[in-house]
C-alpha cells in the first residue's frame, strides 16, 4: 500500500499542473504505434510526452518478447529506473513505472516480484485503460493482462492534428492483431492472442485524420497482415487488397505499405494490388525464416522453400520493380550444416534489398523451446555471420543499382546539414538531397547520384519544385 501521503500529492497533481510522460517502445512497428497510442490516451489526463527521461513523472516501457535478449533489456532497463525513481523521490518527485506490451503480458505479476519499484503492469490489448490503471496503482501495484471483451480501439483517443504533425508525414496504422498460425518459434499468439482484423470503417476514418493533418504515407500493421478480413464498408468481409484500395482514395494519402505479411496469406488479390495500385509501394517485407524444407516444417511455417521461391516469382512477375526484405532464424533445433547452406542457396536465389536475422533463442511456452538438438551458441554465432554478410552484400548492390536512376522520394524532415531535406524511397531507403524544407511532406523526383552505407544521395530532377505548392 503506497503511503497516504504520496496518494495525496499524487491525486493533487492530477487536478493541477501537467505531467511528464516519456515511453520507451522495444521490438516491432506495432509497439511504435502503440506506444503513440498510448500517449494520445493519456494527454487527456494531463500527461505531456518530454524526451528527458529524468523529467518524466510516468514512464512506460512498451516491451517486446520475441527474442530474448529484449526481454532481458527490459528487466536492465528496470533496475535503472528502480535508481530514478529513487532519486527523484529524494527531491521530493513522485514517478510511476509501467511495463507495457508483449513482457507485460507474458510475465505479468512476475514482473513486479522481480521488480519492486514496478507500479503497473499492463498488456498490449488493456492500454486504453492507461488513466484508470495509472490511477489505481498509486495505492498499490496493478496488474492488467486479461484480454478484454472490449475492442480497445473504441476507447482509444484521437491524437490531435498538432500531434499528428509533430509526428511527421509517415504513420503506422494497425489493421490486425494477433495470429493464428502458431510457428514453433513464436510467442506471439500467447501475447496477442488470436487474429482479429479491425472494420474497414474504422480504419479509413484513422486514415483520413491523419491525412487531414499532413500524413502522406500510411503503412498498415499486423502480426499477419495479410490475413486481414474485416468488416468493410459494405458490409462484406474485406481482404487487405480491397482495403489497400480503399485507402489509396484518401485524399492526401501518396503512399500505402503493410508489414509483417505470411507466404501463406499472399493471395491473388493483393499480388494484382501490386500490380495497379500506383500508392502501395514495390516493397514487400516477407518473412522465410529458413531456406530448409525439414527445418519450416519443424517451424510449423506449412509452406516449402520452393513454394516460397514460386510466390516471389509470382509477385514479381506483377510487379517487377519490387524489392524483398525478409526474416531470418539461424540455429534453429536440429538444424545441419545443410539446412544452413539451404538457406544461403534461397537468399542467392531470390536476393533481397534487406533483412532482418536471428539466432534462434528459445522462448518458454512455445513448442521450439521443447525441441531436442539445440544449437551451440558458437555455431548459431558463425551462421548469423555468414548469413548476415551474403545479404549485405546484397543490400549494397541493391542501392548501387539505383545509382543513375531517378526515383519518386517523399521528403519527411531536415537533413543532415544545412541546406538539406532527407526522405525516403520507394524501398524505404533514406534519401539526402540539397533542398529547402518546403519540400517536406511532398514527393518529387530524385536522381539518385551516389549511394552511401546507409543513405543514397540524390538530387532534383527538376529544382524548381521546392517552392510548388
Amino acid at each position: 500500500m503506497k503511503p497516504a501521503s504520496d496518494r495525496a500529492e499524487f491525486a493533487a497533481r492530477e487536478a493541477s499542473e501537467p505531467k511528464k510522460l516519456f515511453i520507451k517502445s522495444f521490438g516491432c512497428q506495432m509497439n511504435v504505434y502503440d506506444a503513440t497510442r498510448m500517449a494520445d490516451v493519456l494527454a487527456p489526463e494531463g500527461y505531456e510526452e518530454t524526451a528527458q527521461i529524468e523529467q518524466a513523472d510516468l514512464i512506460v516501457l512498451n516491451t517486446c518478447h520475441i527474442r530474448e535478449k529484449a526481454a532481458e533489456k527490459v528487466f536492465s532497463e528496470l533496475g535503472k529506473l528502480r535508481q530514478l525513481k529513487e532519486e527523484r523521490q529524494a527531491r521530493g518527485q513522485s514517478t510511476r513505472i509501467a511495463v507495457a506490451g508483449c513482457v507485460a503480458q507474458a510475465e505479468g505479476s512476475e514482473i513486479l516480484r522481480k521488480q519492486r519499484a514496478v507500479d503497473l503492469v499492463v498488456g498490449p490489448q488493456n492500454y486504453h485503460r492507461l488513466p484508470d490503471l495509472v490511477r489505481e496503482s498509486v495505492s498499490q501495484p496493478v496488474v492488467d493482462t486479461e484480454f478484454p471483451v472490449e475492442d480497445k480501439f473504441d476507447h482509444l483517443t484521437a491524437p490531435s492534428d498538432e500531434k499528428i504533425r509533430e509526428r511527421g508525414v509517415s504513420a503506422f496504422l494497425t489493421v490486425q492483431e494477433g495470429c493464428d498460425k502458431f510457428c514453433t518459434f513464436c510467442v506471439v499468439p500467447y501475447t496477442r492472442g488470436a487474429e482479429i482484423s479491425r472494420p474497414a470503417a474504422k480504419i479509413v476514418a484513422e486514415a483520413e485524420v491523419l491525412a487531414r493533418a499532413g500524413v502522406r504515407e500510411i503503412t498498415l500493421l499486423g502480426q499477419n497482415v495479410d490475413a486481414y478480413h474485416g468488416m468493410g464498408e459494405d458490409g462484406a468481409i474485406w481482404s487487405l487488397a480491397r482495403l489497400l484500395r480503399r485507402l489509396a482514395q484518401v485524399e492526401g494519402i501518396l503512399r500505402l505499405r503493410f508489414t509483417t505479411s505470411h507466404p501463406n496469406d499472399m493471395t491473388d488479390d493483393l499480388i494484382e494490388a501490386f500490380a495497379d495500385l500506383p500508392a502501395l509501394m514495390p516493397f514487400l517485407h516477407l518473412p522465410v525464416q529458413s531456406g530448409s524444407d525439414a527445418i519450416l516444417q519443424a517451424m510449423n511455417r506449412r509452406h516449402s522453400a520452393q513454394d516460397y521461391v514460386r510466390l516471389i516469382e509470382k509477385i514479381r512477375r506483377a510487379r517487377p520493380d519490387l524489392a524483398l526484405s525478409s526474416d531470418f532464424i539461424v540455429g534453429f533445433p536440429g538444424e545441419t550444416d545443410a539446412d544452413f547452406q539451404a538457406t544461403l542457396d534461397l537468399i542467392s536465389e531470390v536476393r533481397f534489398a534487406s533483412s532482418f536475422s536471428f539466432k534462434y533463442s528459445p522462448r518458454p511456452g512455445t513448442p521450439g523451446a521443447e525441441l531436442p538438438d539445440q544449437i551451440d551458441e558458437a555455431i548459431k554465432t558463425e551462421r548469423l555471420y555468414r548469413l548476415q554478410e551474403l545479404v549485405e552484400r546484397q543490400r549494397q548492390q541493391f542501392n548501387a543499382s539505383l545509382v543513375g536512376q531517378i526515383t519518386p522520394v517523399l521528403f519527411e524532415k531536415p537533413g543532415r546539414h544545412e541546406g538539406q531535406v532527407a526522405g525516403k524511397s520507394p524501398y524505404l531507403q533514406p534519401v539526402q538531397v540539397d533542398g529547402r524544407v518546403e519540400l517536406i511532406g511532398r514527393q518529387v523526383p530524385v536522381e539518385i547520384v551516389r549511394c552511401g552505407s546507409n543513405s543514397l544521395f540524390g538530387r532534383l530532377v527538376d529544382p524548381g519544385s521546392e517552392g510548388a505548392a
